[in-house]
């Protein structure tokens, strides 16, 4: 880990594109700014670490939610999407 020492109104420049700015120091708080790209996400630690979780959670259900499907009888069995032959239109190749 890089670690810097900033005073308020000093920046870091991060890539190209991300500058982190230190607003304000208050005892044991410091303000932080972040100008960045809109497409750039940027969130707290323990809110990523929030999201992340339920985000592996949701695809595990997703995933044990399609396997009890495919056991269900009268389901039919899952084809592959038809291959683009890249003429176009719809010949066969």
């Amino acid at each position: 880990m890089l670690v810097l020492s900033r005073r308020p109104g000093e920046s870091i420049v991060i890539g190209n594109e991300v500058v982190v700015t230190v607003l304000d120091v208050r005892g044991d708080q410091i303000r932080i700014g972040v100008d960045a790209p809109r497409e750039v996400q940027i969130h707290r630690e323990e809110v990523f670490r929030e999201l992340e979780s339920e985000n592996t959670q949701s695809a595990q259900r997703t995933a044990q939610t399609r396997a009890r499907l495919a056991r269900m009888p009268g389901t039919p069995p899952r084809t592959a999407p038809p291959r683009d032959t890249g003429h176009g239109d719809d010949r066969q190749p």
